[in-house]
């Protein structure tokens, strides 16, 4: 079965040649005597003469489908009015089904028209040639008949094989569509743990490196020394205990993770700042009854424009505001007189300020971060009803 689908117009011209042959060997191409404008009856072979180009035509109907079609209907229409035989008809079937087939479908409509026309004219040439009306309708329905048939069935199969494929495409978007869509999502997720993890451990990592070196820095002193690793442990036991969190709700998918800071932690940034070697003022309002979600937001842009203060402006001033004012919470970290750490090395990839202006404007509110005069700023503006 693989060779003769392989080997299919080979095939099917070898089936139309040996039907030819039996049906002019029994007489059956002499139907038609009725319609020959020959003068005398001639021999039934001429009709298996007639049919071998044709024959040869749908040999080669995989190459040149259209020209054989031409080549079979002009045998057909010939044989129809002299020699008789059916191998041309067959054939002229075969290579109609085969050219509606491929065609497209504004092809295949001329192909109808191209149908009932050649009915409407074979018709008429038998009326002209019989001067029997009975026997050219006849012939006319039997000839529509045959190639309405044989058409309406290439145009099913067709239709089908392009419904199928329309199918085969939306199935591949869908496909397409589900892995961007389990792409994007990965991305979300990764985004969501690379905040996560900025947010809970850089500025506890920051501030070990910061107080370790400091201690190192200078001259041994038992207080010094005691309270630099007080600070150490701490930050690193805050740091352990949010990995902790985090690494047990990513395996389990649940647990007790770690509540995100609020604005009662500010108080705390600016004393770990300090002790960092900054001297900082901060200015709060009343915040009371501020939504939750701006709250988060505003104290991580606190942590954040802190510990980029320690990185970048060591020993510097820096004044920290958060107050609400006309329906936004205000937040501004402005630093002066700093320098950046030579030791230990701390350069970030400014990662953590765009994070920032993420979650700032994910709430509606606006972000903004850069040099100011001789200084630094960061501010930024949280609507408070839009978070409510």
């Amino acid at each position: 079965m693989r060779w003769v689908r392989r080997h299919r117009p080979l095939v099917d011209a070898l089936g139309i040649a040996v039907v030819s042959v039996v049906t002019a060997a029994v007489g059956l191409g002499e139907v038609w005597d009725a319609l020959s404008i020959l003068p005398e009856p001639v021999s039934p072979w001429w009709g298996v003469v007639l049919a071998a180009p044709a024959i040869v035509a749908v040999a080669a109907k995989s190459r040149v489908p259209r020209v054989g079609l031409a080549v079979a209907a002009a045998l057909c229409a010939v044989a129809l009015f002299t020699v008789g035989g059916i191998g041309t008809l067959i054939a002229l079937l075969d290579l109609l089904w085969t050219v509606t087939l491929g065609a497209a479908p504004a092809a295949r409509r001329r192909i109808l028209v191209g149908c009932a026309a050649a009915t409407a004219a074979t018709t008429a040439a038998a009326l002209l040639v019989t001067a029997d009306l009975r026997v050219a309708v006849l012939v006319g329905l039997q000839l529509g008949a045959l190639l309405g048939t044989d058409y309406w069935w290439a145009t099913a199969v067709a239709q089908a094989n392009e419904l199928a494929e329309l199918h085969r495409r939306e199935a591949r978007e869908i496909a397409l569509d589900a892995e961007r869509e389990r792409e994007a999502a990965l991305q979300r997720e990764r985004d969501a743990m690379s905040r996560e993890l900025h947010d809970l451990v850089a500025g506890h990592v920051s501030a070990m490196a910061i107080r370790a070196e400091s201690a190192l820095s200078l001259p041994p002193r038992r207080e010094g020394d005691r309270a630099a690793l007080r600070a150490v442990r701490d930050s690193s036991l805050e740091a352990h205990h949010a990995l902790r969190s985090m690494i047990a709700v990513l395996r389990a998918g649940g647990g007790e993770f770690v509540v995100p800071p609020g604005l009662d932690r500010v108080p705390e940034y600016v004393e770990a700042a300090r002790r960092a070697g900054l001297a900082v003022r901060f200015a709060g309002g009343d915040v009371d009854g501020i939504p939750f979600a701006v709250e988060q937001v505003a104290a991580r842009v606190v942590q954040e424009g802190l510990a980029n203060c320690v990185r970048h402006a060591a020993g510097g001033r820096v004044a920290v505001s958060v107050a609400p004012n006309d329906g936004r919470l205000l937040v501004r970290i402005d630093s002066r007189d700093g320098r950046p750490l030579v030791h230990p090395p701390l350069a970030g990839n400014g990662s953590g300020l765009a994070m920032l202006s993420e979650r700032v404007r994910a709430l509606g509110g606006s972000f903004d971060a850069g040099p100011v005069g001789a200084g630094w700023s960061v501010r930024a503006a949280i609507p408070l009803e839009a978070a409510a």
